[in-house]
């Protein structure tokens, strides 16, 4: 049996300039990290004594004899990819829920390719993992999304990755000291809003309105290589971050409607209101999970605010 164990990722700044129909013509960049929370799957040879010649268990559990009759798409996708027509079982389960921001779609397609890869004894590098995941999520389904969260999977880490076509996305470690990763950590409180939505249709939008909105984007390209450098500079200069998150959101709700709605505008008022210097709606907007920058002498004020959200337990942010 092979296990696969992907990280989900927190995306700081740059959001929507990861998308070729942007970067392309004006280069994007976004920072990112990964969480120590995950997406887990396992690849099996599943023998002819069984009446069905693939099993996928997800939340249904799917039992076909030929992969075009696969309904998940990502698992129809990534086995016709690889070229794996029959006599296999693959199972998921995660630490968190799917569609609520964290790049978990990207982060299945990384670990099944992943598996699927090693159950071939095939071991290939993050960044073919990465490129695959990008042509399975785009071409083969195909959907709406950007190119940065199937690089942060595949990596993993605190990285600044920035695109300038669609064959060079580059990949940097963010390197800074470890009080300034432990202050970040110390300082980012995770908050589940409770709604679940599909981000195609946000993600649509967002494309197709990239042409008017090229000065807020370009803004935004600009703002992940703002955060990287207060990360890794003076120490006494962290709370930059936060406020810095703040500004980013509230340009990003500027140039989409489907990103933020009043449920999440209260929310996020309510935590400014406590104490939070910043903070942003993770993914493409709607629903998910609320990142916070936040003191920690504010903290409790913070969370009782917030008291009907759950929040996420997290031992590191990177």
């Amino acid at each position: 049996m092979i296990i696969s164990q992907t990280p989900v990722r927190v995306s700081f700044f740059g959001g929507g300039t990861d998308f070729p129909e942007y970067f392309n013509r004006y280069g994007g960049a976004v920072l990112s990290t990964t969480i120590d929370k995950f997406v887990y799957l396992s690849v099996n040879y599943l023998s002819n004594f069984f009446d069905y010649r693939i099993k996928v268990s997800y939340s249904k559990t799917e039992l076909v004899n030929d992969i075009k009759d696969i309904e998940h798409p990502a698992v129809r996708a990534c086995l016709e990819h690889l070229g794996i027509t029959s006599n296999i079982e693959i199972n998921y389960f995660s630490n968190l829920p799917a569609r609520t921001g964290l790049g978990t779609s990207s982060s299945f397609v990384v670990g099944l390719l992943h598996a699927l890869y090693a159950y071939q004894g095939r071991m290939v590098s993050a960044r073919r993992l990465a490129e695959d995941a990008v042509y399975v999520e785009r071409v083969l389904i195909p959907e709406n999304v950007g190119y940065q969260d199937q690089y942060a999977a595949a990596f993993g880490g605190l990285n600044y990755i920035s695109f300038q076509d669609k064959d060079s996305a580059r990949v940097e470690k963010v390197i800074c000291s470890q009080q300034s990763i432990r202050l970040l950590q110390d300082n980012l409180l995770l908050l589940y809003t409770g709604i679940q939505r599909y981000s195609d249709a946000i993600q649509k939008k967002h494309v197709s309105g990239i042409d008017k909105n090229l000065g807020s984007l370009d803004a935004l390209a600009g703002m992940a290589s703002r955060g990287r450098d207060i990360l890794c500079g003076p120490i006494g200069d962290l709370n930059q971050f936060g406020r810095l998150l703040d500004e980013g959101w509230q340009l990003k709700k500027s140039i989409g409607s489907g990103v933020s709605n009043p449920e999440i505008d209260n929310m996020y008022s309510r935590a400014i209101k406590a104490g939070a210097l910043g903070g942003k709606l993770l993914g493409a907007g709607g629903g998910g999970f609320l990142l916070l920058y936040v003191e920690p002498e504010k903290q409790s004020s913070v969370r009782s605010a917030l008291s009907d959200l759950l929040e996420v337990d997290r031992k590191s942010v990177v």
